[in-house]
């Protein structure tokens, strides 16, 4: 990808990185050299950002042609909304007040440099402002009543930079333009940049270690360059030209977000906003997969009104599921008829709409990885030891928490099972899915639809081995490569 820094007088400006080119905002606007570039990632470091200002249209046009600009149109947009200033102040306190406490005065300025200012000890203050807004030169002005609060935050000129400053910005912005991220001289120039979400202490993570250094491995390989980026890093995910979630999705959590805003600024992806909107909802799922025709067992849609009703149709033991229940979380059994009456009413108060479902007992239940439409594992997973579902949670031992799997050939799938499969994931559209059957006397019933499956090392490779990750990389390539985002 070729690198630019856009700038008003590129002659005022040192050479900062080996393989970034700086030109003025002048040619970048009017140069139809540059309005012809297929692939650019541009810095724009004009001296105003303001409405229709070279330095905004540097933004706009940037994105119109399809670079990556940093900053965006939207990033530069934010700094002028009021309100964001008392989001950012809310969501940042604890920092702030952290980093600031020892200042005496009551009013304090903080330059941002790239991200990083000339005093160490405001370094992650510095970090997190720049990873929010991602301008290059950032301006917050605080002030202390009973705590310290952000009176405004503006973007700065090179030339507003005060001279015992330009030393430690140049400095810094050398590291910013030489890091791996972007610039490190290496033989072969990656081709596109992959951002992998993965969340800390993700309860139930789709994808363990050794699957996520695998993912990077054969990335890497295929002329990637790959970072695992965390959900802080929202603001930077516009920096990157694919997007793979392997964090647990919700439609009220930061995977939902990264996906929709991936969507939104033309980033390739695997899983897209509507796939996590549509499987994260049993409600959905249970009225397409039933118009369909595809096989279920029996399932209710339970609201206040028809409580009374439901066991006539599902029969006891019961399995009542919250609409966005994942990874067995959210999912209920009831033995008795007491038992349902209570948890129906404890889960009608969180949710106006519950799922019941016939309880279908099964040595274990399969699982079929379909990808574009296409199948790319597949599975049978085991309940675990002494329950009735593949995760029990509340196990003693951790070791207890889920059950044995054996991953096998696709052509060694039933026929009727891989039919069933590719049937419900095209209900879902194009993505990365994992299909649940089970197989009740010899009669195949898809349990659930999920987006973000399961992909562990040792588990759902274990039979394809590097080519189920390749797979998935392929595609996300070809999104790229035929613009298919």
């Amino acid at each position: 990808m070729n690198k630019y820094i856009v700038v008003n007088h590129p002659e005022k400006w040192e050479v900062l990185a080996e393989n970034v080119e700086i030109i003025s905002a002048q040619s970048y606007l009017t140069n139809p050299e540059y309005s012809k570039l297929k692939k650019a990632r541009i810095f724009n470091l004009c001296k105003d950002y303001s409405y229709q200002s070279k330095g905004y249209y540097v933004s706009l046009l940037a994105e119109a042609r399809g670079h990556m600009a940093i900053p965006t149109v939207k990033n530069i947009v934010d700094l002028r909304e009021p309100k964001l200033v008392k989001i950012v102040s809310e969501e940042f306190e604890d920092v702030i007040q952290k980093s600031l406490k020892n200042i005496k005065a009551s009013e304090f300025t903080l330059s941002i440099y790239f991200g990083q200012n000339v005093a160490q000890k405001y370094k992650e203050l510095s970090a997190m402002f720049y990873r929010h807004f991602q301008i290059p030169f950032l301006r917050v002005n605080f002030v202390r009543t009973n705590k310290w609060n952000i009176k405004n935050i503006k973007a700065i000129s090179e030339a507003e930079i005060p001279e015992d400053h330009k030393d430690s910005m140049y400095q810094f912005a050398s590291q910013y333009f030489s890091k791996k991220r972007y610039d490190i001289p290496r033989q072969n120039i990656a081709e596109y940049d992959l951002a992998i979400l993965v969340k800390q202490g993700d309860p139930a993570p789709p994808s363990n270690t050794k699957a996520i250094k695998r993912f990077v491995e054969l990335a890497e390989k295929m002329d990637f360059y790959v970072e695992i980026v965390s959900p802080k890093d929202l603001s930077r995910l516009s920096a990157f030209d694919a997007l793979f979630i392997r964090q647990s999705t919700e439609v009220n959590n930061e995977a939902y977000a990264f996906a929709r805003k991936a969507q939104q600024e033309g980033i390739a992806l695997v899983d897209y906003p509507d796939a996590i909107l549509k499987c994260c909802n049993k409600v959905f799922m249970a009225e397409a997969l039933e118009n369909a025709g595809i096989a279920t067992p029996k399932t209710v849609i339970v609201h206040k009104n028809n409580t009374h009703q439901v066991l006539e149709i599902t029969g006891l033991p019961v399995v009542l599921k919250s609409p966005d229940s994942t990874f067995s979380f959210g999912v209920k059994k009831a033995g008795t008829e007491e038992e349902y009456r209570e948890l129906v009413q404890q889960m009608l108060k969180k949710s106006d709409l519950v799922i019941a479902q016939e309880f279908s007992p099964s040595d274990y239940d399969w699982r079929i990885g379909i990808l574009d439409n296409k199948p790319l594992f597949a599975c049978r997973y085991y309940m675990a030891k002494g329950h009735w579902q593949i995760y029990n949670w509340d196990a003693e031992k951790k070791d207890d928490q889920d059950g044995n799997a054996d991953c096998l050939p696709i052509e060694k799938v039933p026929p009727k099972i891989l039919e069933m499969a590719l049937k419900s994931a095209k209900l879902m559209g194009k993505g990365l899915y994992g299909i649940d059957i089970k197989e009740v006397n010899k009669r195949p019933m898809v349990i659930e639809i999920n987006d973000n499956p399961n992909i562990d090392f040792g588990v759902e490779d274990a039979y394809y081995g590097d080519q189920v990750y390749i797979e998935i990389l392929s595609a996300l390539k070809s999104r790229l490569k035929k613009g298919e985002i």
